[in-house]
């Protein structure tokens, strides 16, 4: 990865400046590590069966509020 920084007047590396390519990659994988973080606390919890228009009824009001 080729990565550029931006030092301030001590020299020390206050930014860093990434390639738009390597930064979509770097972002697709947080999202990525974002969701598998998120069906693993999912797991972790009880599960609770609900039939398929109690779920829409329930996403219907959500998304109207």
């Amino acid at each position: 990865m080729k990565t550029q920084f931006i030092t301030d007047e001590q020299g020390k590396k206050i930014a860093v400046i990434l390639p738009i390519k390597e930064y979509s990659k770097m972002m697709e994988d947080l999202e990525e590590l974002d969701d598998i973080k998120s069906y693993d606390a999912a797991k972790k919890g009880e599960l609770e069966f609900i039939d398929a228009e109690q779920a829409f009824r329930e996403i219907e009001e959500k998304r109207n509020q």
